[in-house]
């Protein structure tokens, strides 16, 4: 059985469930603000482009987001009663560092059913600046012809001190949709990644400045 707007084998009241877990179970612990909700599309396919600095960004921002996500996880999440739940709720593994189109074909349903797929092009945790990106985002827009939509988190680190401050400021921006073309080959992929990486950049710095301007620590 299939959800809407999620992969096969998802359970629908489950992942509704999960979302309000992540909208809200981490609020006791961060002051959680999100600026740009309205501009997700309400209908259609979109992909999601995020920055990762911390495990928290991926449960804030399948928490905060207006509709159903599938996001891609990183398979070595998907171990015992985990694994289950993240396949319940319709998230999708993915194996780091390996060719592995299965995942990205599975998004690619999701994305051709007027769904809503979430991927953090990075491809791994680090500073959130976005300084390179992985194909898999371009990829999937060419493949499907998705709106991206970028996401930009910032407050989610600990300070270099390793010590984490009282109920920390955490900002969620959403930027504006776009639709981008991206071109055949690999120089289209390529082109395509950078554009992307481009955006989503430029959304973390103009987060990253409005924090500095109002008194907020960036990691």
């Amino acid at each position: 059985m299939k959800a809407d707007g999620l992969p096969e084998g998802s359970v629908g009241w489950l992942h509704d469930a999960g979302r309000i877990f992540g909208r809200y179970h981490l609020r006791s612990a961060f002051r959680i603000r999100v600026h740009g909700r309205e501009r997700m599309p309400a209908t259609g396919p979109v992909l999601v482009i995020a920055n990762h600095s911390s495990m928290i960004e991926p449960q804030l921002i399948f928490g905060m987001l207006p509709r159903r996500s599938a996001f891609l996880v990183k398979a070595e999440m998907f171990t015992g009663l985990v694994g289950k739940f993240f396949r319940a709720i319709g998230q999708i593994p993915l194996k780091r560092g390996e060719i592995d189109r299965k995942p990205l074909l599975t998004a690619v349903g999701v994305l051709k059913g007027g769904g809503v797929v979430g991927i953090f092009p990075e491809g791994t945790r680090g500073a959130g600046d976005v300084g390179a990106a992985e194909r898999g985002a371009a990829w999937l827009v060419r493949a499907s012809g998705a709106t991206v939509l970028p996401v930009a988190t910032r407050g989610t680190r600990k300070p270099a001190d390793g010590r984490r401050r009282w109920r920390p400021r955490v900002d969620i921006l959403v930027g504006e949709p776009f639709t981008p073309k991206v071109g055949p080959g690999k120089t289209g992929l390529d082109q395509g990644t950078e554009e992307l990486r481009g955006e989503l950049a430029a959304l973390v710095k103009t987060l990253d400045d409005w924090r500095s301007e109002n008194g907020f620590a960036t990691p």
